[in-house]
């Protein structure tokens, strides 16, 4: 096994020695610096990749005081506000930390703010409203007990992500550092020179990691300085009035704010998404790539490598949209949370390797005395590698201060074990197509376009309203499955999609982008699906699917599903389906299920077969519907014996119960990845204890074998 390569480290001016002494422990091939260090001189000429991060918004103060007409925006929603007599006065900059942003009423606010009585949904006509400068405040005639909100543009005076840094790692005496907006004409003119000449004053960097290109994810603060609003996906901070002009002219029609701000939901990942939001979400990611490529090919022109971070600026360069492949990036670096957030770059197509920036950061919020960076690092790692085993990225690495991650010897330890291990499992397990026993797809409004990223209100952050959906993704990312994402347009442009399919999968809350809401009332939905369960496909519903309430039930798929909602209109009516029975699915089940935040008031329809009830509120369940399967499950957290159980479910709706011997551990703790291709396959053990467990072949012979902690073991076929 090759003991060097695959793995980048943080470095700076302070910890020269420690960098060569990680370096070798490692095996690192590269280095970076981060944002708040400095790439050491000493280090140019170490026989190491360079990397270099690059900022193409900020870090240039000078230029954005020059250029205050290009300075970012972003909309900005006020909260809801009620009058109390027939005038109203709202304070744009209450709950803002005011260092952060600026209203911008440089440019003419009767076009681009909006006034809505969120009473009524009507705009409040523009000479009905006024704004006074010095106290920020939108005065208007009001009803008395409606509520109102402001939708207005701000500059952003100081960069989310630099805030960020500097807040969390108490910066002191930083100068702010400001946002420049690459998409106006002098800005974007000037950026190119300006990336020339950052390369030719820096010709030891290999690689320029750019951090990221022009559009913060939508990130807010409070007056307090502390997280108010943080949408990863947000494209709130991606406007102007110079970049909504140009979307006006190719869309043909009037832009409002509301498209934006969206009743102060931003468009988030759970808002069933509208037209004009798709079309200014397409239109970002047309117009964004197209400068993006001018500052690859500079690159690649001095010999240099381009590679994008996943996160701070990269609106606008969605990878599982189409317009990503035409940037000409080499490479694709962000930070894995999870299995989830793993894949969710090692599956980026149109780059020549990716890179995945392990936890936790070396921040002062981990490393301090008393502190546990390894219990966060063996977390991180062990649910990573799952989904490595399916789909590797191809190096990780480290980022932060390297100078507070040595003064924690045992964790520099771990990470040696993690770098070898992973090089063997990239070893075996690159070029090779991993066993797949069947093909599933999970269905919601983004489909394709926000692969595995589509339950994450933030990076791989627990929210209790999310995290039992959420663990039917991360059990997906290293499962043996092939694993696409759709979207309702897909299946309405084209039903023969489902032919491709063994499995749909349909998991959150009613009226939610990820169960789809309205959707499931259009009968070019509704009719292939059920078309395709009752000849011989399955589903799992997780949650509350195919949910909106029409037309005498609330999931619209209750007929295939078996079971239904109780909202209190079906009262009347009596329902004695509650037994409960054994089946394929609980086989391995070994005490309670953890359901997560589940659902109540779900009842079986007669013949509906009950696998968990509890206080007769179904919790499982499965039923027949013509010569297909459906499952029903209240919600599903990620563990390890829930990720056996999803798995049984999938084999049992499609069918293919008989497969379940096939390279297969009857321990849930323990997993088994094969690679026919290559003639290998795995055994690994999920937990930090000793595990034993019958491993069954792909032939179904089997052997009994003991693993030690977190061991995996490499076997021929």
């Amino acid at each position: 096994m090759n003991s060097k390569g695959r793995v980048t480290i943080p470095t700076d001016i302070d910890v020269i020695e420690q960098t060569k002494e990680i370096a070798a422990k490692w095996g690192a091939d590269a280095l970076r610096d981060c944002d708040g260090t400095d790439f050491p001189q000493e280090l140019k000429d170490s026989g190491l990749k360079v990397y270099s991060t690059y900022y193409t918004t900020r870090k240039d103060n000078e230029w954005a005081k020059q250029n205050p007409d290009e300075i970012q925006q972003m909309y900005i929603s006020t909260p809801l506000v009620t009058a109390v007599s027939d005038k109203l006065q709202i304070n744009l900059m209450k709950g803002l930390y005011p260092d952060m942003l600026r209203p911008n009423n440089y440019d003419d606010i009767r076009r681009w703010w909006e006034v809505i009585d969120r009473t009524t949904g009507m705009i409040v006509p523009a000479d009905q409203w006024s704004y006074d400068e010095e106290t920020t405040t939108v005065e208007l005639g009001s009803i008395a007990f409606h509520e109102y909100t402001v939708s207005f543009l701000a500059y952003i005076l100081w960069d989310p992500v630099h805030m960020y840094n500097a807040v969390i790692n108490d910066w002191k005496d930083v100068e702010h550092q400001m946002t420049f907006d690459v998409r106006q004409p002098k800005t974007h003119a000037y950026t190119l020179k300006r990336l020339r000449r950052f390369i030719e004053e820096h010709p030891y960097v290999d690689v320029l990691r750019f951090t990221t290109f022009f559009h913060q994810f939508t990130l807010i603060f409070d007056e307090k300085a502390r997280e108010k609003y943080v949408d990863w996906f947000g494209y709130s901070a991606s406007v102007s009035p110079y970049i909504l002009d140009k979307f006006e002219k190719e869309s043909g029609y009037k832009f409002r704010p509301e498209y934006i701000t969206d009743q102060g939901f931003y468009n988030n990942q759970y808002r069933i998404p509208t037209k004009e939001y798709m079309d200014f979400v397409k239109f970002q990611n047309r117009e964004v790539t197209k400068i993006v490529r001018e500052m690859v090919d500079i690159t690649h022109s001095y010999g240099k490598e381009a590679m994008m971070f996943l996160g701070d600026h990269w609106i606008g360069t969605e990878p599982y949209m189409d317009e990503f492949k035409t940037m000409g990036l080499d490479a694709v670096v962000g930070s894995v949370g999870n299995g989830a957030t793993l894949r969710l770059i090692s599956d980026i197509e149109g780059v020549k390797y990716t890179e995945g920036r392990f936890l936790p950061y070396f921040f002062p919020d981990t490393f301090h005395e008393g502190g546990d960076p390894v219990k966060e690092a063996k977390v991180n790692w062990v649910t990573a590698r799952r989904a490595i085993l399916r789909k590797p990225i191809d190096r990780i690495g480290y980022g932060g201060y390297l100078k507070l991650a040595v003064e924690f010897p045992e964790f520099v330890d771990y990470v040696e074990s993690v770098c070898n291990e992973f090089r063997e499992l990239y070893a075996n397990v690159k070029g090779t197509k991993p066993y797949c026993i069947r093909r599933v797809a999970v269905l919601n409004c983004w489909g394709k376009m926000r692969s595995w990223g589509n339950h994450m209100v933030h990076h791989a952050i627990y929210y209790p309203q999310n995290y039992s959906y959420f663990g039917v993704i991360e059990a997906l990312s290293g499962a043996p499955f092939d694993v696409s994402f759709i979207s309702f347009d897909d299946i309405r442009n084209d039903p023969d999609i489902l032919r491709k399919i063994d499995v749909i999968i349909n998991v959150g809350d009613a009226d939610t982008a990820q169960s789809g809401g309205q959707w499931w009332c259009e009968p070019d939905i509704i009719g292939p699906i059920s078309r395709f369960v009752y000849e011989g496909g399955g589903i799992i519903g997780v949650g509350e699917p195919t949910a909106h309430q029409s037309e005498g039930h609330f999931f619209q798929l209750s007929n295939v599903f078996g079971v239904d909602e109780e909202r209190d209109f079906t009262l009347g009516y009596d329902k004695y389906n509650w037994e409960e029975h054994d089946h394929f699915i609980t086989e391995d089940v070994s005490g309670d299920v953890d359901f997560g935040e589940g659902k109540k008031n779900i009842y079986a329809l007669e013949g509906t077969e009950i696998l968990v009830q509890d206080n007769k509120n179904v919790q499982l369940a499965v039923n027949d519907f013509g010569d297909g399967r459906a499952v029903y499950i209240s919600g599903l957290p990620y563990s390890f014996e829930n990720s056996r159980m999803l798995y049984r479910a999938i084999l049992w709706s499609a069918g293919a119960e008989g497969d379940i011997h096939k390279w297969f551990s009857d321990n849930y703790n323990v997993e088994v990845h094969a690679y026919p291709e290559s003639g290998k396959y795995c055994v690994v053990n999920n937990t930090y204890e000793s595990q034993h467990t019958k491993v069954y072949k792909g032939d179904g012979s089997s052997f009994d074998v003991d693993l030690e902690a977190n061991q995996i073991i490499w076997h021929e076929v």
